[in-house]
């Protein structure tokens, strides 16, 4: 058992007000004595709790005369604990900083669950490693600003920079909800200046101002269909599907992977995989489908196989001469 539960198994013998022998207590939690002793040290003085031993009842109690005591703050066993540190370390490892300044506090308290001595956190950070590959950074004051809009449902003023135009533009947007997608940050919002849903990467926000009016609620349905429907963050109903066929090697890994919720993929009987996928907008898949090379070829529709066809001679050109 874990000195985290063991503290709380303590205290919750004690609060039943009878008087607990030291045995029972080594046999509950499966300690020794000396455990035992440094478990009630550590108790009274880290948290104050005022646990005292009965003569009269040879067993340990709080005191009746103290105000009633509860360990402070958020209290967890050693899996819970744990959990959470590895949430911690996941969330700060997505894009450092970004979150440490609204999760620090509950990390503080997590810490003092453990022992001095405890390595879970040392281990955590050696054992556990998290790649984030391509993100792009975040200014944690807007995402601390955007993500308070989210969640207590008002406006944003912003202004936000368009990368495929090079030109920078004001908008007045009621957030839906915040997206973190293939390591980056997206907030679906309405945009009021176009009066249709658009999705934001958190990165481009150039700046952004809380508005005194209320967000406009899109119903989930509606957001689901479209946001979720297609093909990647470029989002909107789908209007088309591709058809893709991976040779046998590299099915073995697309087989098993999920490019979309509404994506249906067959073998064939000579060991390829087709892949079926939704979509509307054809740019971020027309990226993933490059980055498979000869490993894969697109059936259908035609449209997409000319562009695949296209950007792989333009490729080809860049290389000729070498």
């Amino acid at each position: 058992m874990d000195r985290t539960e063991r503290f709380y198994k303590i205290c919750q013998r004690l609060k039943a007000g009878r008087s607990v022998p030291l045995k029972a207590f080594m046999s509950d939690l499966e300690i020794s004595r000396p455990t035992f002793y440094r478990d009630i040290e550590y108790l009274k003085d880290r948290f104050n709790a005022p646990i005292e031993y009965d003569k009269h009842a040879h067993g340990y109690r709080f005191d009746p005369k103290a105000e009633q005591f509860e360990l402070p703050g958020i209290w967890f066993t050693a899996s819970e604990a744990h959990a959470m540190l590895s949430l911690h370390h996941l969330l700060n490892e997505v894009q450092p900083g970004l979150l440490k300044p609204l999760l620090e506090p509950v990390y503080q308290r997590l810490e003092k669950s453990f022992d001095k001595n405890n390595t879970a956190i040392k281990e955590m950070n050696r054992r556990i490693r998290i790649l984030s590959m391509a993100h792009r950074k975040v200014e944690p004051n807007y995402y601390e600003l955007i993500s308070h809009a989210v969640l207590t449902r008002k406006r944003l003023f912003i202004h936000y920079y368009n990368r495929a135009r090079d030109d920078k533009t004001e908008r007045e947007i009621s957030p839906q909800c915040l997206t973190y997608y293939r390591d980056n940050w997206y907030l679906d919002s309405h945009d009021h200046m176009r009066n249709q849903l658009r999705t934001f990467s958190l990165d481009c926000i150039q700046y952004v101002q809380l508005v005194d009016a209320p967000a406009r609620n899109i119903k989930d349905p509606i957001l689901d269909e479209e946001l979720g429907s297609s093909y990647g963050i470029f989002s909107g109903k789908s209007t088309q599907t591709a058809v893709l066929q991976f040779n046998a090697f590299r099915a073995r890994w697309v087989a098993r992977e999920q490019w979309h919720p509404q994506q249906q993929g067959e073998w064939q009987a000579d060991g390829t995989y087709q892949l079926h996928i939704p979509y509307a907008d054809d740019r971020e898949l027309l990226m993933d489908i490059l980055k498979y090379g000869a490993d894969v070829e697109v059936l259908s529709p035609k449209a997409l196989r000319d562009r695949v066809y296209k950007s792989l001679q333009q490729a080809v050109k860049k290389y000729k001469n070498n």
